[in-house]
């Protein structure tokens, strides 16, 4: 469930329990008339099912504007009402998006972030060490540590809602952070081939990671598949779905290659790189915007005052 937090100015206040009262799953309904300082008005708190969440922030989009809307989640909750509740709403909780939840988070993930660029530079140096030295693992952990999947999700979110403002900023992410990446992680291997500790050799014995640099059908496929499972886990909250996504795709892994083939001079690596590089974001942007698509066809109550 959701805990909502309502700041109504004082007039207003029975259209809002008005709503509160009609939506389904809604229950703990709590008002402390003139509580609010800053905006000033009554405070109105309520726990609603995550399947009438949408229907709810929908019917009171107009506080945005007049008040305010405040929502979290709620981990764990002892009570019979609450449990009626979720049982009276429609669907299942784990299969309700949150529309206006998942565009805020979307919005944040395709902002260009100190924090944003530093763990994707730092992947791609992990991928590109594993590149040199063979491994798996760390080729595992550079997939984990990428952060680029937010920016894919949400230039999905913005297709599917048209909203081109949002697709340029996460574009804008993508495209800069692996520049960065690249470079940082190119400048690294350069000087790594200066002191003779890299060569050309290096990327002669990577059998074991090939796969960068030799797409075909099965990428696309994988990256389709990731692209869905990455969407569903996003809209869900399953981290741990998530993490798996990471791991079943190789954006990282092909940047690091790149970075490092360009280093050693290996063109003929680095257009395999970024052909699967490109066919992983294109198969995760496509299968995305389609689970999005069949979300929002079962889940369409978006909130008139949505934000995309």
């Amino acid at each position: 469930m959701l805990h909502l937090r309502l700041i109504s100015p004082g007039d207003r206040t029975g259209e809002v329990l008005a709503v509160l009262q009609e939506c389904s799953g809604v229950t703990n309904v709590v008002v402390l008339p003139g509580a609010a300082r800053a905006p000033k008005g009554d405070l109105v708190q309520a726990d609603v099912a995550r399947e009438s969440a949408n229907e709810v922030i929908g019917q009171l989009a107009w506080l945005r504007e007049e008040g305010s809307i405040a929502a979290e989640q709620i981990d764990l909750a002892f009570s019979k009402v609450a449990e009626e509740a979720i049982e009276e709403a429609p669907g299942d909780p784990d299969d309700a998006v949150i529309w206006e939840q998942l565009a805020h988070r979307l919005h944040a993930d395709s902002r260009i972030t100190w924090a944003y660029l530093a763990f994707l530079a730092i992947a791609t140096q992990l991928a590109g060490i594993g590149v040199l030295q063979n491994s798996i693992i760390l080729i595992v952990g550079a997939m984990v540590l990428g952060p680029e999947f937010g920016a894919i999700a949400a230039i999905c979110f913005g297709l599917l809602h048209r909203g081109w403002g949002l697709v340029v900023n996460a574009f804008r992410a993508l495209v800069v952070g692996f520049a960065l990446a690249i470079a940082v992680t190119y400048a690294c291997a350069l000087v790594s081939y200066w002191l003779g500790w890299i060569g050309p050799g290096n990327l002669a014995v990577n059998e074991e990671v090939q796969f960068i640099v030799k797409p075909d059908r099965w990428s696309f496929i994988v990256a389709m598949l990731a692209g869905v499972a990455g969407v569903l886990s996003v809209t869900g909250g399953k981290s741990s779905a998530l993490i798996g996504v990471f791991i079943s795709v190789t954006t990282v892994p092909a940047a690091g290659y790149v970075a490092v083939a360009l280093a050693l001079g290996e063109w003929a690596e680095v257009a395999g790189s970024v052909a699967q590089l490109a066919l992983n974001v294109a198969g995760m942007l496509l299968a995305g915007t389609a689970t999005l698509a069949v979300q929002r066809r079962f889940w369409p109550q978006v909130g008139r005052g949505s934000s995309v």
